[in-house]
């Protein structure tokens, strides 16, 4: 097994799970051997896209792996509460990131690549051009299914012209039309009802710390939001265990329509007020509807860490 490990983020999406694989063939074929391992299981989304280009899964992390690895590559995240257990044992040579830097030093110098683009595999391009690494039919398909999840296709705010263009490069090198390829994976991970209370709010969750204050956010896309809110009461008491059980001061269940580009919050932690402000919205029965909002990374998280910092 290779001493040099590439993951992203726990409870991962579709950019970090092919963040991982397209960096360690990207590694590979300078010569590096890495081994890409996931941090949880995969969400339907990265199913579809992993199937449709028939590209393995990344091995999920055991003890095995981490009593053997020496180096670690985190790629699509830095914050060390959302990264591989035990952080403290690896030596990390390198980051290839798209989101802000926080709780993150290490002791070694190390490559750090950092841009502000809505996507991972965006960044992840630029380098196989600038070691004139060819880009081969599957890697390009699990780049565009990264730029097409990250961005909501081409909708969220966090989607820049340089993912646009690169989206654009890979359809043309993967073989396929960005939008109807795109529509058929974001539905395939709007698909949620074999999941049951604690996969929803767990699935896709990301905890802050900002100063003595833990925050944590899920979201979950969907395409039928009444249906999904009929389980409000079930979602409500779990998000309140939850809360207990980590400390938190606050969690925040985002659901958000595809189709609409809105999304339905689920507040719980009693901070109702400091979401009221952050979102210039009333919370009403612990919910409220956030027009256009439709990214945690941009329109979320740093709208609320502001109210708690």
């Amino acid at each position: 097994m290779s001493k040099i490990i590439v993951t992203g983020h726990r409870n991962p999406d579709t950019d970090s799970i092919t963040s991982a694989i397209v960096y360690s063939y990207f590694k590979k074929q300078r010569g590096i051997d890495v081994l890409p391992i996931r941090l949880g299981e995969m969400n339907k989304e990265t199913e579809h896209a992993l199937s449709y280009f028939n590209v393995d899964a990344p091995v999920l992390v055991d003890d095995n792996i981490v009593e053997k690895a020496e180096e670690l590559i985190l790629v699509d995240h830095n914050e060390r509460q959302q990264s591989i257990e035990h952080i403290e044992k690896f030596k990390i040579t390198e980051v290839i990131d798209h989101h802000r830097i926080a709780n993150f030093e290490t002791i070694d110098p190390l490559y750090y690549r950092a841009e502000p683009v809505g996507c991972t595999a965006t960044i992840l391009l630029k380098l196989f051009k600038e070691y004139n690494v060819e880009v081969p039919k599957q890697m390009a398909g699990l780049m565009l299914s990264a730029i097409i999840s990250d961005s909501l296709l081409f909708k969220s705010p966090t989607c820049t012209d340089e993912d646009i263009q690169a989206a654009e490069e890979l359809s043309k090198i993967a073989g396929v039309d960005a939008n109807v390829y795109g529509l058929d994976m974001l539905k395939a991970g709007a698909d949620l009802t074999d999941k049951s209370i604690n996969e929803l709010v767990t699935m896709d969750a990301k905890e802050f710390e900002v100063g003595e204050h833990k925050l944590e956010i899920a979201q979950v896309n969907t395409v039928d939001v009444d249906g999904l809110l009929e389980q409000k009461q079930a979602i409500e008491e779990r998000l309140d265990v939850i809360v207990k059980d980590k400390g938190l001061k606050l969690f925040l269940f985002v659901i958000t329509d595809i189709l609409n580009n809105d999304s339905t919050i689920l507040v719980a932690g009693g901070e109702d007020e400091k979401v009221e402000r952050a979102f210039d919205v009333k919370i009403e029965n612990h919910t409220a509807l956030l027009k256009g909002v439709v990214s945690r990374k941009k329109q979320i998280a740093p709208v609320l860490m502001r109210q708690f910092s």
